[in-house]
């Protein structure tokens, strides 16, 4: 007698998209950086240790049974690629059928054979040349590897007067489809002309150059945009400390929702890329989480910034060519 033919059971629940900012304890790094309250600080093991436990703990939620479809990235405030969890964590996720995006910021001072694990469609890195702290022709040669694994990235470097050359130096040097940013210094007040030097390496320096009014705009965050710290708590963005509820007890859920932005303005870019006021979801349609645009996105000219969520006139003449 014929067997009937076996299936696998079907989850019939109807995902929704979600992407998450996930920032655990870890606050350690191995470079120097004078524009970084982080940079040389070390975490004691048990400190380590903890990280690495929640870490752990969100990847085994992430590969569960929620009903999203996730998009995730990476924030640490020290570097993770220099421990093996944060490695092991993208490439896990980059294989997990309900994970449209795993990122993680970068200084990438860590080895890139372990890419060869991860599934290249779906794993991305958000990486910053720091000049300095490492061997320019070593970063260099690094991009080059990525890029040679198929792996998704960009590269930026902070817009510091001292940093100029070596971000023309590397746009040169860059494989052409890597995209250049530069994240206006914090702090730092630029001329019209300083900003000319930066927008002709990146034409979306504009955005950065001034923060964004957003208060009582509205944002993704909070709705399908959420940050999680390592103990699970669920926060619209890591700039607003209103907790919206917990990941692993499910009390979130019932919080996302569309709301306003309750601060005066945003300046970071994690943060006013999700602004609905903005458009930059059409310009990194794709590659929000990795700061990737889609190519023909890229305007040919400077951009000015958005005032009162309205975008201001187009500039006069062109940008110099890139």
């Amino acid at each position: 007698m014929d067997q009937p033919e076996l299936t696998e059971p079907t989850d019939t629940r109807e995902l929704t998209d979600l992407t998450v900012l996930y920032r655990g304890p870890l606050a350690s790094c191995d470079y120097d950086c004078p524009y970084c309250p982080f940079a040389k600080r070390r975490d004691s093991t048990a400190q380590l240790r903890a990280d690495r436990a929640a870490l752990e703990r969100f990847v085994a939620w992430a590969r569960g049974p929620h009903d999203h479809r996730l998009s995730v990235l990476f924030t640490p405030w020290g570097e993770g690629l220099t421990r093996s969890w944060y490695r092991r964590a993208l490439v896990d996720l980059s294989h997990e059928p309900r994970v449209e995006r795993v990122a993680i910021q970068t200084n990438l001072s860590c080895r890139t054979d372990w890419l060869t694990e991860a599934a290249a469609d779906t794993v991305a890195l958000w990486c910053t040349y720091h000049p300095g702290q490492t061997p320019y022709e070593r970063f260099l040669a690094k991009t080059h590897r990525l890029s040679g694994l198929g792996i998704r990235f960009s590269v930026g470097v902070v817009g510091l007067p001292e940093h100029l050359d070596h971000a023309r130096r590397l746009r040169a040097d860059l494989p052409s489809h890597v995209y250049l940013w530069i994240n206006a210094a914090e702090g730092h007040t630029y001329t019209d002309e300083q900003a000319d030097e930066w927008t002709a390496l990146d034409p979306l320096f504009p955005y950065s150059r001034r923060p964004h009014r957003s208060a009582g705009l509205p944002c993704r965050t909070g709705r399908s945009v959420v940050s999680v710290d390592g103990e699970g708590t669920v926060r619209r963005c890591h700039f607003v400390r209103t907790e919206l509820g917990n990941l692993y007890d499910g009390s979130y859920r019932s919080a996302l929702a569309p709301r306003p932005c309750p601060l005066t303005a945003c300046d970071c870019h994690i943060g006013y890329v999700h602004l609905e006021t903005l458009p930059l979801y059409d310009v990194f349609a794709g590659g929000v989480l990795e700061r990737v645009p889609r190519a023909q996105a890229l305007p040919p000219r400077p951009l000015l910034p958005v005032v009162s969520g309205r975008p201001a006139p187009p500039a006069a003449s062109p940008a110099p060519a890139r």
